[in-house]
C-alpha cells in the first residue's frame, strides 16, 4: 500500500509543478528526463540510455576511458560511466533492454550515429513541447513511442520462464524476492535459475533487481517527504542501504536527487 503522503492522487499539486523548465515522463519501459544534471559520481544504470544536450555540449566517459565531448550519445546497460556539463539542464532517455530487440533498433546499434541523432532531435523537440505554456498538461498522455520513435520499438522475445520472474520484479520493485523463491516457483535449480536468468537478460537476478527498486524512486523525486519513508516505501531496508545503493546506481546520494527536483514536473 502507498503511503498517504506518497499518493500521487491525493498530492495532485506536487506532481506537476507551473511554471518549469523540468520535466520527467515515466512509464513502465521508458524514462524522458528533462531537468538538472547535478554533481554525479560514476553512474551504472540499468537502461539503454542516451544523452542529449539542450544546449551546450556535454563531457562523458565511459568505463575508465577518455572524455569526450558530444551532443548526444549512448551507453549501454550496466556500463559505469561519469557525466559532466556547463549547461543547466540535460535529457536522459532510459529504455528498459529487457522490452526491446536490441538488434532491430538502428539507433542503438554502434553504426546507428545518423538514427540516434534523429532520436536526439525528436527529444528536444518534445522538450520544448512540455515545457512550452501548459504543454505537459496540453500534451498527456501520449504515445512516447510515437512521438521519438515514430512507433513502437520491436519487443524482445526470451524464454517464457525467465519472463514471469521479470515481470514480477517490474510490476512489484519493493517486493522482497530472493532468487531461491524465483527458481522454486519456476521448477528449477537455484543455479539453473541463476544461469537462465542472466543469458536470457543480460544481467545477474540481483542486478536486475537492484536497478528496478532504484527506478522506481523516480516516481516520488519531487514530491515533499521524509527521505527514510521513501526508502522504507521503495522497498529498502534502512536509510544507509538506501543511500549507498541510490549513489551507486545514479551517482548521486538521494538527498542531492529530491533537491534537484523540487521544481520537477513527473507525469506518470
Amino acid at each position: 500500500m502507498v503511503m498517504p503522503f506518497l499518493d500521487r492522487e491525493r498530492n495532485p499539486r506536487l506532481c506537476r509543478p507551473k511554471d518549469t523548465d523540468r520535466v520527467m515522463l515515466i512509464n513502465a519501459d521508458r524514462v524522458l528526463y528533462c531537468g538538472l544534471l547535478g554533481a554525479r559520481s560514476v553512474a551504472t544504470l540499468g537502461a539503454i540510455t542516451v544523452y542529449v544536450s539542450l544546449g551546450a555540449p556535454f563531457l562523458i566517459r565511459v568505463d575508465q576511458g577518455p572524455w569526450e565531448e558530444k551532443h548526444s550519445t549512448l551507453v549501454m546497460p550496466y556500463i559505469p560511466h561519469q557525466v559532466r556539463s556547463t549547461d543547466k539542464l540535460i535529457a536522459t532517455l532510459n529504455v528498459e533492454p529487457e522490452c526491446v530487440d536490441c538488434a532491430a533498433v538502428p539507433w542503438i546499434n554502434a553504426d546507428g550515429g545518423d538514427a540516434l541523432d534523429q532520436v536526439a532531435e525528436r527529444v528536444r523537440a518534445l522538450y520544448a513541447r512540455l515545457v512550452s505554456e501548459n504543454g505537459y498538461d496540453a500534451a498527456w498522455p501520449f504515445d512516447l513511442d510515437q512521438a521519438l520513435f515514430d512507433g513502437a520499438l520491436p519487443i524482445r522475445r526470451f524464454d517464457s520462464r525467465i519472463e514471469s520472474a521479470v515481470e514480477r520484479i517490474k510490476a512489484h520493485p519493493r517486493e522482497q524476492f530472493p532468487a531461491e523463491e524465483g527458481a522454486a516457483d519456476l521448477g528449477l535449480s537455484f543455479s539453473r535459475f541463476l544461469h537462465l536468468f542472466r543469458e536470457e537478460t543480460g544481467t545477474t537476478f540481483r542486478r536486475f533487481r537492484a536497478w528496478k527498486r532504484a527506478r522506481s524512486l523516480l516516481q516520488y523525486v519531487n514530491l515533499s517527504a521524509n527521505l527514510t519513508d521513501v526508502a522504507l516505501e521503495v522497498g529498502y531496508p534502512d536509510a544507509s542501504h538506501f543511500s549507498h545503493s541510490i549513489r551507486q546506481i545514479y551517482g548521486m546520494k538521494p538527498k542531492d536527487i529530491f533537491a534537484g527536483s523540487r521544481r520537477l514536473a513527473v507525469l506518470t
